[in-house]
């Protein structure tokens, strides 16, 4: 990246654990869960009944009532995420910047519950039946649109799409674009909205998720010998990423500074990670040289920790490949075990939860990490959270498709040193 440096000057959240980011952030550190049995469809049509949904989330109310038909739950998510994120930065858009402003929100399937939706109407009542609004609403792009028609932004715009990957793509790429002098802002955030029956289904039938729908509080327990698959989530999370003078000259309120940014592919498999955890490492490695760090500097590592037989044996590697020997004597948790896996919107609100840490200089736990697995052997937090100082976070979301990406972030210091 540049030389330019940037900062995070707002945030929000709209997750299973809170419907803001301070409300969520609060959950994770005392380790309460935010998952329940599923509500959002008729749960017994499928074998897995158990999720991470967004609680008391009422788009009339918050958008009115026209623009919530108009959009999808993953829409809907992500405008009001941005809106809180650009209400906590200060910032006011006006004619004289926002051209200067833009967003990045990614989503991993946009809006699959519209496009069921449209599917059956079709199929059901015919071509004349669906609405022309149909198009918009399932448009993966449409929620990277929207936030910058509700927010009056004139900058670059798109969204990325890397499954389980996104959310870190997307903070790092908008971070690329202040450094080169693209944009003095940008919004970066990710939604997801697919507790839908087909993407439970599919999920299942990989054998990708748990089965413990007896315990929902319970299910989702990263890096225990006894998991056997993860929770899926939803919500909604946006960061307001600022070059530093721009942000220093109106006086903002700064979280923390991205540092580095690493991406690889593991050319592997469509959804098994590497087991050496090859390519996961190299991302890693990518973020630290970018960030001119060593293993010794990073204080807290926010793993990618799914809950999968797979995902945490071979992240652990990836840690020890990537850390060496430090890799033993870094906290490192895993806040799936009470979101669930928000699929593409993970790393975003995961990387609020790394800036709330350097914050409040508190490790959130692993919950649910009653038995150890001898594979899994290094810190990984369980079930209580330690008071620490920590500076500078690392920041794992691997995706299906073999995306790695990896952000470090860390306490601002106006002398450029965490």
């Amino acid at each position: 990246m540049g030389t330019r440096r940037v900062v995070v000057t707002g945030i929000g959240a709209v997750v299973p654990t809170g419907n803001t980011a301070e409300e969520a952030w609060k959950n994770i550190a005392a380790g309460k869960s935010g998952i329940d049995f599923i509500t959002l469809f008729d749960r017994s049509t499928v074998e897995n009944q158990i999720a991470g949904e967004v609680k008391n989330f009422d788009a009339d109310a918050l958008l009115g009532r026209k623009e919530a038909r108009r959009t999808d739950r993953s829409t809907q998510m992500a405008v009001v995420a941005s809106r809180q994120a650009l209400e906590d930065s200060g910032l006011e858009i006006t004619p004289d910047n926002m051209h200067d402003v833009g967003c990045i929100i990614g989503s991993g399937v946009g809006g699959i519950g519209s496009l069921i939706e449209s599917v059956q109407t079709f199929l059901e009542k015919g071509h004349r039946s669906i609405s022309p609004l149909a198009i918009p609403r399932i448009l993966i792009d449409s929620s990277s649109g929207k936030v910058s028609m509700d927010l009056g932004l004139r900058g670059p715009n798109f969204n990325i799409t890397t499954a389980c990957a996104t959310g870190n793509n997307c903070i790092g790429e908008a971070t690329e674009i202040i450094k080169r002098g693209q944009a003095k802002v940008m919004l970066a955030g990710a939604t997801e909205a697919a507790i839908v029956p087909i993407t439970i289904a599919g999920f299942n039938n990989m054998k990708a998720l748990t089965h413990r729908n007896d315990d929902p509080k319970g299910a989702s327990r990263p890096f225990d010998a006894d998991r056997d698959g993860f929770v899926p989530g939803e919500g909604a999370a946006t960061l307001v990423l600022e070059d530093l003078d721009f942000a220093l000259a109106r006086g903002a309120t700064i979280y923390g500074e991205v540092l580095g940014y690493g991406h690889t592919s593991d050319a592997y498999h469509p959804t098994a990670p590497m087991e050496t955890g090859e390519g996961a490492a190299l991302a890693m490695k990518q973020a630290m040289n970018d960030a001119n760090l060593t293993p010794e500097d990073i204080d807290y590592i926010n793993a990618h920790g799914t809950s999968t037989q797979l995902n945490d044996t071979a992240e652990t590697r990836a840690l020890k490949a990537a850390l060496g020997e430090q890799a033993y004597n870094i906290p490192i948790s895993s806040t799936k075990s009470m979101t669930g896996h928000l699929l593409g919107a993970a790393g975003t609100i995961e990387a609020i939860i790394g800036l709330m840490a350097i914050r409040d200089n508190f490790i959130p736990p692993t919950i649910n990490l009653e038995t150890p697995d001898p594979t899994c052997d290094l810190d990984y937090t369980p079930n209580v959270g330690v008071n620490k100082q920590v500076d500078v976070v690392m920041s794992n979301g691997f995706g299906f498709g073999g995306h790695n990406a990896v952000i470090i972030l860390g306490r601002y210091a106006a002398n450029g040193s965490s």
